[in-house]
């Protein structure tokens, strides 16, 4: 594998990155903004985005396309191959990532939940960034699930941004 996969992301503080009906409005919505998350320096070393087939249909709805100028791939059984002209649609995780390989990926941005938990498993993903939002849902979709092993971390750093979020880089470690 040649590419690097990064995860950055926004959880409440009890794990979850969506509310059960996927919805994000805990995030979007808030009075207070956490700041300058680095998200845009994440952003600009950024070649290809991979998205599960949920966060894409979530990007549909934000009125614009967030990802102007980068590669687009979706992982989905169920998208039709033709559903967009700015994504390439994957059956497959083999397939995705012989994708990747081929094309040169070098800096991927991994995003939604089961897609982050099937690189996870699959010993995919080099580093995670993880915004902790002060708030509590009770219930959603968890940012993480089963795993066949544990998956050993490096902390590298942790900022306390605006409005008492918190934000910590790993190095993920690879078997």
């Amino acid at each position: 594998m040649t590419f690097h996969a990064a995860v950055f992301i926004a959880t409440s503080l009890d794990g979850f990155i969506a509310r059960p009906d996927g919805s994000i409005d805990w995030l979007t919505d808030r009075d207070e903004k956490p700041g300058d998350t680095g998200y845009q320096e994440f952003m600009a070393v950024i070649d290809t985005v991979v998205l599960g087939r949920k966060t894409y249909q979530t990007v549909l709805d934000f009125g614009f396309w967030p990802y102007e100028g980068k590669q687009v791939e979706v992982l989905s059984s169920t998208l039709p191959a033709d559903a967009d002209e700015r994504i390439i649609v994957h059956r497959t995780l083999d397939g995705l990532v012989q994708t990747l390989n081929d094309r040169g990926a070098k800096r991927v941005y991994t995003d939604g939940g089961g897609l982050i938990q099937t690189f996870l498993r699959a010993g995919l993903l080099n580093e995670l960034t993880i915004t902790t939002v002060p708030v509590l849902l009770g219930e959603g979709l968890p940012l993480f699930g089963k795993l066949d092993h544990d998956v050993e971390l490096t902390h590298n750093a942790t900022r306390t941004l605006n409005g008492g979020f918190i934000q910590s880089d790993y190095t993920v470690h690879r078997h």
